[in-house]
């Protein structure tokens, strides 16, 4: 039955189906309990019953935990077919992420909690990176 099993078939693959899979989880996670994001990011959760009428943070929570939950498909299934070029084209978006998360915390738009999911994001597309580095090299030691 394993022989069936499909596994990423490159080190960049596995950075992306990795990334992928977490980012997946804690989409889901979000989607079925907000207060655990909130709290996984170092926030204190507002009950709510003490919610102020126009307080949007769930909705918000609940359209970020999605776009994770379906980005982290997208990228095991990128993984999974090996593509490339996909990977290639996550990396600068996920150092643009990375860079725009952090001056949200420098610049006081986002609590200091909100700064573990930046450098997330920019550990995950340097190690893309190099992994498609390594393999480029590698590729071109074995056809000189």
């Amino acid at each position: 039955m394993l022989s069936n099993v499909r596994l990423p078939r490159s080190p960049s693959g596995w950075t992306m189906a990795v990334f992928g899979v977490l980012a997946a989880a804690l989409g889901a996670v979000g989607l079925v309990s907000p207060d655990t994001t909130i709290r996984l990011m170092g926030l204190a959760p507002v009950p709510g019953a003490e919610r102020v009428a126009d307080d949007h943070t769930l909705l918000f929570l609940t359209a970020s935990s999605m776009a994770a939950l379906n980005m982290g498909v997208y990228y095991v299934l990128a993984a999974l077919a090996d593509w490339r070029s996909f990977f290639r084209w996550t990396v600068p978006f996920r150092l643009l992420t990375c860079t725009v998360f952090t001056l949200a915390v420098l610049g006081d738009r986002a609590p200091a909690g909100f700064l573990g999911v930046g450098l997330w994001e920019g550990a995950g597309a340097l190690a893309t990176g190099l992994a498609l580095r390594y393999e480029s090299r590698r590729a071109a030691r074995v056809t000189a």
